[in-house]
């Protein structure tokens, strides 16, 4: 039978498992090349560089750049709902779900991966773009799901009356990317998001 590690004694990867380590090594390097350069200025030689690898591995996995784009895009949204809108749903108060995600989206926002949909999403404003639409295809079910949390928070009193559900959860969104985005790298990140999420919803300070 052949001996399935290594002669250091750790276990070989499967050719599965390197192409995987070769696509996740990929996607954040090209998050942050996106998020620090613009789609438009990023250069493919200059992702797989920055990732450890040379252009052809870009290629053997991603047709061109539009779809390494939208590759990042379903990675970081995938990411997001696993560590943060995956277990918000756990909390039935709407108010506090709401406060929860706040904090959970700033530890999120720690990471340099996180600044890419904001990015993408200025250049890509107004444009008919396949990453645009990719982006909106990711919020605006988020918008919505808000809409229905601060609808019921507000039918069982967690939630004060105030302006329309709709205009709330796209301030919610507005505050979420603003705030994190301001506070990036402060200590006090989550305490300074959940206040400024307290305020918008008319919540009393903790």
């Amino acid at each position: 039978m052949p001996n399935p590690t290594s002669p250091s004694g750790s276990r070989r990867r499967t050719q599965a498992e390197r192409v995987e380590l070769t696509r996740s090594r990929l996607l954040e390097s090209a998050a942050r090349g996106f998020s620090t350069d613009g789609y438009a200025n990023v250069r493919l030689d200059d992702i797989a560089r920055e990732a450890g690898y040379t252009r052809g591995a870009v290629y053997h996995l991603f047709a061109n750049k539009e779809e390494l784009a939208l590759a990042v895009v379903e990675w970081v949204g995938s990411t997001w709902r696993a560590e943060v809108g995956e277990p918000a749903e756990e909390i039935a108060d709407p108010a506090e779900r709401l406060l929860w995600t706040a904090r959970a989206h700033a530890r999120y926002c720690r990471r340099d991966i996180a600044a890419v949909l904001m990015s993408l999403r200025i250049e890509f404003a107004d444009r008919d773009h396949p990453v645009g639409a990719a982006l909106s295809g990711m919020i605006e079910p988020l918008k919505e799901e808000l809409v229905k949390l601060i609808t019921r928070g507000r039918r069982a009193g967690s939630i004060p009356p105030g302006p329309s559900p709709r205009a709330l959860a796209a301030a919610y969104l507005g505050v979420l990317e603003g705030v994190t985005t301001a506070v990036r790298g402060d200590s006090q990140d989550q305490e300074i998001t959940e206040r400024a999420v307290r305020g918008l919803l008319g919540l009393p300070p903790r």
